[in-house]
């Protein structure tokens, strides 16, 4: 691939998840109802991202693999907020927001300590996306789960194997990767079925 076209694919990527999460945040905000999101799902997500870009950060790996993560990490904390607000748990935030503080700086204090959180980072980004699938399926009921945010996430994920395979070729990585298209995919097209099941009711 071109070094010009592996350019694009980061401009690309940075810009989808520069807004990732603002259509999911915006469903939210109008319903002043989080309905249809799982909270534990969100901070599984949040603990994936975490682990992933302290991952990155140790190993000094290229700054435009993971320019978007400090953004969407940031997206993560506000609609997590918003979702800890509407549904009365607003006390609870500084204690998820301590455990996270101190697993940040945990991460790093041994080497393997951050390859065995690497390596886990794929089972709990995966597990935050099926306690979503979990949500949907027990609710029967997308309410305000954006499936424009799910959708540009497959587009990242998808991006993001591309760049991986160009630049680190991190095995660990590229399987994280690959796990996420696959659920993200998954997630969307939930979203969209409940979406559709709803209307045609």
């Amino acid at each position: 691939m071109a070094p010009g076209l592996l350019d694009l694919v980061h401009l690309t990527t940075w810009a989808v998840c520069a807004v990732i999460k603002l259509p999911q945040l915006v469903a939210v905000l109008r319903a002043g109802s989080a309905w249809g999101l799982s909270l534990s799902s969100l901070l599984l997500e949040l603990a994936g991202l975490l682990v992933f870009l302290r991952y990155q950060i140790y190993y000094g790996y290229p700054l435009e693999t993971y320019l978007e993560f400090p953004v969407v990490i940031a997206q993560d904390v506000i609609l997590i907020s918003c979702i800890m607000h509407f549904s009365g748990k607003v006390r609870r935030a500084f204690f998820y927001a301590f455990l996270f503080w101190v697993g940040w700086y945990m991460l790093t204090l041994k080497k393997w300590i951050i390859d065995l959180a690497m390596n886990m980072c794929t089972f709990i980004s995966a597990a935050s996306k099926l306690v979503q699938l979990q949500h949907l399926r027990e609710t029967k009921d997308s309410g305000q789960a954006s499936a424009l945010t799910w959708g540009m996430s497959v587009y990242a994920s998808a991006a993001r194997i591309i760049t991986t395979l160009m630049t680190t070729k991190d095995l660990a990585v590229l399987i994280r990767f690959i796990v996420m298209l696959i659920l993200n995919i998954w997630v969307t097209a939930t979203i969209l079925h409940y979406k559709k099941t709803k209307k045609t009711d």
